[in-house]
């Protein structure tokens, strides 16, 4: 499959990032030359310097055989106009990254798609939408929903009071092999300086600090909540600091499922504007890093801080000066994906990054039809994803057992006619039921390969593909 990615921006090189490990043919076009100089040191990818809206500059990259043309450049104008260019030129599929979530309405995207634009995206709208999963599972520290929550990946941060330390992991194994309500697929652990990925086995013992993550059913957040040491999650106040897009999005969805909202803006236009909007939430006009203003907001009795300024420092900061005053769950907009991991490290419950989230939905429009979903962990060397059981496919009609599959790859949860499942070594896979997974960078070619056609395998072997 021949990709062109405009932008070689946060999101486009992630995006690269994901699509070079299945040797996708990929070109990337952007204006910056000390980007694409840091791209070709990375990946195994074809650059071109230029404007991406150059008729010449598409043509050299060869638009017109190319399958799918992605435009995720920080200029919305330049993605539409590209994106619209390339489909003119003849390339199958276009995808446009767009910042004013207008062009989302149904209304307005019609006549958008009809202009040769397959697939737009709000890098801003999907930040929303995970904050809001997050508020709405606080509790945890990251939650990841499959169709539609019948299978959920929950992290857990464990600490002093959780009952994960008291006893290693086969404790827990026996009571999801028992209640066939969850299952341990991964722990992220603190190791000289970085973190490591460790793949739970039931003599593990547990360490304060460690992030272990589950595949669960929606019946079993109750009893993990319990693990975690969490009592109490009935967090209704909430203060959230900047009144961007991102901020005024989830102000508005949170007033809606009942929360009481704080809206925190340092630029006064801005915050009487949002005042004039917005009138069931309190403006407050200050700045976030100022502690009395906090402390106006009534930080001390606030149960979660959502941060969401322009500025990844300011949203660090502020969540810290937060937790410090007795904040229960603190959720930072991380634009700088060198920050994410420090993040971890100084207490902030969960970070959002809006750029990773963009690259991985639009990964998932690159493979429609093959990885139905995916998330990472915590942006650490490890995924979840979800596939189809087609027919005819190497995992039809075979057990995990029969299957043999590496140690880096676990096999967490089956969704079969909507129903959630938490998948055990005898459970057999049928055609069309969807299969949810962990796998290592090392493991993915070995996933992606179970729920391949052998009809398909067998014209890659022959050479037709």
């Amino acid at each position: 499959m021949k990709i062109i990615i405009a932008g070689a921006g946060e999101v486009g090189f992630h995006l690269a990032k994901l699509l070079a490990k299945e040797s996708q043919d990929i070109v990337i076009i952007d204006l910056d030359k000390h980007k694409l100089n840091f791209i070709e040191s990375k990946l195994d990818v074809i650059t071109i310097e230029g404007d991406c809206t150059s008729f010449k500059v598409l043509r050299q990259a060869k638009v017109d055989i190319s399958d799918i043309f992605i435009a995720v450049t920080e200029m919305q104008d330049t993605n539409l106009t590209s994106a619209m260019i390339a489909k003119r030129l003849g390339c199958k599929k276009t995808i446009a990254r767009v910042s004013n979530t207008e062009y989302l309405q149904r209304e307005n995207a019609i006549p958008i798609m009809r202009s040769g634009i397959d697939s737009i995206i709000s890098p801003e709208q999907l930040a929303a939408d995970e904050i809001i999963a997050l508020v709405e599972n606080a509790q945890f520290n990251g939650i990841h929903p499959f169709e539609k929550g019948e299978l959920n990946l929950i992290g857990i941060k464990v600490n002093e009071k959780s009952c994960l330390l008291k006893d290693c992991l086969g404790e827990v194994f026996k009571l999801s092999e028992t209640q066939k309500l969850f299952k341990p697929i991964a722990i992220i652990r603190e190791h000289n300086g970085g973190y490591e990925t460790i793949i739970p086995e039931e003599r593990l013992q547990l360490k304060e600090e460690d992030l272990i993550y589950f595949i669960a059913k929606k019946e079993a957040k109750v009893q993990l909540a319990t693990f975690a040491g969490i009592k109490d999650n009935s967090l209704k106040s909430i203060v959230v600091l900047g009144a961007g897009r991102i901020g005024t999005k989830t102000t508005n969805k949170l007033l809606k499922l009942g929360y009481r909202v704080k809206l925190i803006e340092r630029e006064e236009r801005v915050a009487e504007k949002v005042a004039e909007d917005i009138l069931d939430a309190t403006i407050i006009f200050g700045d976030a890093r100022d502690t009395d203003v906090l402390l106006e907001a009534g930080i001390e009795e606030t149960d979660i801080l959502i941060a969401v300024t322009g500025r990844s420092e300011t949203n660090i900061m502020a969540s810290l000066l937060s937790k410090s005053k007795g904040v229960k769950k603190t959720i930072a907009l991380v634009e700088n994906v060198d920050y994410i991991n420090l993040s971890q490290d100084i207490g902030i419950s969960s970070f959002v990054n809006k750029k990773l989230l963009a690259a991985d939905h639009i990964f998932k429009f690159v493979r429609k039809g093959h990885v139905l979903d995916m998330t990472h962990l915590s942006d650490f060397e490890a995924e979840v994803l979800e596939f189809k059981v087609r027919e005819n496919s190497k995992i039809e009609n075979k057990s995990i057992k029969e299957l043999k599959l590496p140690a880096d790859l676990i096999i967490a949860g089956i969704i079969r006619k909507k129903e959630g499942i938490i998948a055990t070594k005898d459970d057999v896979f049928l055609a069309g039921d969807k299969v949810v997974l962990f796998a290592k960078p090392n493991a993915i070619d070995k996933a992606e390969d179970l729920f391949l056609e052998k009809s398909f395998l067998n014209k890659i072997f022959n050479g037709v593909i």
